[in-house]
């Protein structure tokens, strides 16, 4: 396995697209780090975005996990590029004709997969807890270190967002394409989820919980609940005006299986594509 990766990671030494496309994503990871010193003014109000709680541990976890996945589109493309780039100059079938097999080629591309989303997940390990250290106001080691189910939240849908493109370049072997077929899909998850609403409103037949639940996209998105309802002003505005908001926000576990069944089924995908084509 050590030699796979290290042949992938060769070919991404050289790329030169791949790296810029890395920096910006970490780069945007970090700016994070500047929502902290962000001040809004209201009138006579000035209010900064980080003494409203949103670097607190352990809701950081879950905030900054949740930001950081609508990044993870930077990280796409370079899955896309490096599985596009094997049929564009044809180093897949020279990797083949060098001793690899198709199972091994699928193999190191699947390495790049997990590794791209482990080094993606401990580098935002890293940047919400220095923000938390810096600006939370709790820091006993038993609060810190609770809810990071959210980061292994956060590295499985990477793993199955990746997954999908890596799918998605295989069966179409151009980039552009791949990306495109990406934002067509999400679109078809959205018209679908318009009429399961509309059936919903005249039939009362709730299709979300028993068929929307399981499409690739949308599970991978409710693994992480959106955070701001969580926070403690707007909890505090809701009960004011004689509203409660009821949330679970924990990390679904039906999700989780969901998710766990698509990335193997795009993983499966991959490999029968590449075993029947004849490159």
């Amino acid at each position: 396995m050590l030699r796979l990766l290290n042949i992938e990671l060769q070919k991404l030494r050289y790329n030169k697209s791949v790296k810029v496309i890395s920096i910006v994503y970490f780069s945007l990871i970090c700016f994070m780090a500047f929502i902290a010193s962000i001040e809004f003014n209201i009138g006579d109000l000035h209010v900064r975005a980080a003494d409203q709680g949103i670097f607190n541990f352990p809701y950081i976890w879950h905030f900054n996990a949740w930001v950081a996945a609508w990044l993870k589109i930077f990280l796409a493309i370079v899955i896309v590029s490096i599985v596009a780039n094997e049929y564009s100059y044809r180093t897949l079938k020279q990797n083949l004709i060098d001793g690899l097999s198709k199972k091994e080629f699928l193999l190191s591309k699947v390495l790049v997969v997990i590794l791209f989303s482990a080094v993606s997940t401990l580098f935002l390990f890293v940047v919400s807890l220095i923000l938390g250290l810096i600006f939370s106001d709790y820091t006993e080691f038993s609060i810190i270190f609770s809810d990071m189910q959210y980061l292994f939240a956060y590295f499985l849908k990477l793993v199955a967002f990746f997954s999908f493109c890596m799918f998605l370049a295989f069966w179409v072997k151009r980039s552009a394409f791949a990306l495109g077929f990406l934002g067509l899909w999400q679109v078809v998850e959205g018209l679908i989820a318009i009429l399961f609403q509309y059936i919903k409103v005249k039939t009362g037949v709730n299709l979300f919980e028993t068929v929307y639940n399981f499409l690739p996209l949308n599970a991978m998105w409710d693994l992480i609940v959106e955070p701001f309802s969580r926070m403690g002003f707007v909890q505090t505005a809701a009960n004011q005006i004689g509203e409660k908001i009821q949330q679970n926000y924990d990390v679904p576990w039906y999700s989780v299986i969901i998710t766990i069944a698509w990335t193997a089924i795009f993983i499966y995908g991959s490999y029968v594509i590449l075993k029947k084509r004849d490159l």
